[in-house]
């Protein structure tokens, strides 16, 4: 593919371009990814969000005995009855990110409809946690809502999970280990241009070099922080793209820009779920750039974006709960 120009995405994203460029770069470096952590998201700890019920509770490891998973959990206040609950896995390629980033889309969905947010702080490959760790961090989470639904005034059942990039990656394989433990029920997943394959052998995976956010440099570079210490072959729960069967998987709402690395393997893997009979709902944005929504937020495309994905909530969250 020809080099990505600033003309290539959406011409009302273009405006993010130099922003875009900045976090590509920093995110081909480590010590740059640090500084992110450190000094862009590590300061949202502990924010609340406005009209909301915010909590932060501590949840006991059961993978790793001693260690217990920060946890913030926003409902809406008045709500009446045990509320529906979706567990919420923060995006950053694994290896950064904190709950608190998703803000603008928890208090959305919590608009929408009635429903408690679960967001774990999941362990992160650049700290020396590679898979399981994350992995196991939100799948004991979910376990902990099912376990302690009366404590938290959530539902025991038909939990939804969600998570954009990394997250949504990391939202597919919980609710694929959570349909084959049979652990908790799961109403419907909503991995948003989800990471979902270490191969990147993908056409868009190998051609989106220099892509804005996130690039195929950057890709290569987390999975091998992610996976690169594994023996033997890498487990579906850590690259959920290698699932072969999908049937039994839950409802599933996703979106993706078509100038991204994770176009190919999301299509792919909604195209799978619907040759398996799952519903789904989808959307695919022409001249999008990675998390897009983000960076230019007033930009009808990703206006346009944020209703697609908080409507799609909303018509499955009254069809399946």
């Amino acid at each position: 593919m020809a080099r990505i120009t600033r003309s290539m995405y959406h011409k009302d994203l273009q405006s993010g371009y130099l922003a875009g460029r900045i976090v590509t770069w920093m995110s081909h470096r480590d010590w740059a990814l640090r500084v992110m952590q450190r000094f862009m998201l590590q300061p949202s700890v502990g924010q609340q969000i406005e009209g909301l019920i915010n909590d932060e509770i501590y949840i006991p490891s059961q993978a790793s005995p001693g260690h217990k998973i920060r946890t913030r959990v926003y409902k809406p206040v008045g709500a009446k009855g045990p509320l529906p609950a979706m567990l919420y896995a923060h995006g950053g390629g694994y290896q950064v990110g904190v709950p608190e980033q998703a803000h603008s889309f928890y208090d959305d969905i919590i608009k929408r409809r009635d429903v408690a947010i679960i967001a774990p702080a999941y362990r992160l490959s650049l700290q020396g946690h590679p898979y399981p760790a994350g992995h196991d961090d939100c799948f004991d989470t979910l376990r902990y809502m099912r376990d302690n639904a009366a404590a938290l005034g959530i539902r025991s059942d038909k939990f939804i999970i969600a998570g954009h990039s990394g997250g949504g990656g990391m939202a597919a394989a919980v609710t694929l280990k959570a349909v084959d433990t049979k652990v908790a029920e799961i109403a419907f997943q909503m991995p948003v241009y989800p990471m979902l394959d270490h191969r990147n052998q993908t056409t868009s995976a190998r051609e989106m070099q220099g892509s804005l956010i996130w690039d195929g440099q950057s890709n290569v570079r987390a999975w091998a922080k992610y996976v690169g210490h594994l023996k033997g072959e890498v487990p579906d729960y850590a690259s959920p793209a290698l699932r072969k069967v999908l049937s039994g998987l839950p409802p599933t709402i996703s979106w993706v820009g078509d100038m991204e690395p994770f176009k190919d393997e999301t299509i792919q893997y909604i195209e799978a779920l619907e040759r398996a009979g799952v519903p789904t709902k989808f959307k695919l944005y022409e001249g999008g750039y990675h998390a897009f929504e983000l960076l230019v937020p007033n930009a009808t495309i990703s206006k346009d974006a944020n209703e697609f994905q908080v409507s799609a909530f909303a018509e499955y969250y009254d069809k399946y709960l």
